[in-house]
């Protein structure tokens, strides 16, 4: 964030959908386990313990950021929102293990497109909570983010953030 970005007017837009990106129960980031995300320090958004083993573009975009470890995805869309989904706690320390990527840094998606396959089983047997992270990482600039909480399916519910 830059020196004069205090003073930036935060943008007001009509309300942008968000699905989730696995169907799951959806809680408060503030419940999660990871203190940077629960925070909120890289933004508001939600925690998804997921029901699923595939993880879908929750919005279209372009793929801006992919973790070599497949833990993390990073999504811009045309309008702006620049949205983190982070695949469990501490799970970079995996190195990929128990991840498919089916996409790559650079690549556009479309709602629904399918990011990765995770073995949320293999991730919880070998110590790590597997809850999913989803964050609007420029909350900053908008105005509001309106988180939806309960049991969702992934890209069938609307306006999840």
């Amino acid at each position: 964030m830059g020196l004069f970005n205090k003073w930036k007017k935060k943008v007001e837009v009509e309300p942008y959908r968000i699905s989730a990106p696995v169907a799951g129960k959806v809680i408060d980031i503030k419940d999660t386990n990871d203190q940077v995300f629960n925070s909120e320090a890289l933004g508001k958004g939600v925690g998804i313990i997921a029901s699923e083993k595939q993880i879908t573009a929750p919005i279209g975009g372009q793929i801006v950021s992919f973790f070599p470890t497949k833990h993390a995805v990073g999504i811009k869309t045309d309008k702006g929102v620049e949205l983190l989904i982070h695949v469990g706690i501490d799970t970079v320390e995996l190195n990929g293990k128990h991840f498919i990527s089916m996409k790559k840094q650079g690549d556009t998606v479309v709602r629904g497109d399918i990011l990765l396959k995770v073995d949320f089983d293999a991730i919880r047997e070998a110590g790590y909570d597997p809850t999913v992270l989803m964050v609007v990482t420029n909350t900053a600039q908008y105005a509001q983010i309106k988180c939806n909480l309960g049991n969702k399916s992934n890209n069938k519910n609307p306006k999840l953030l």
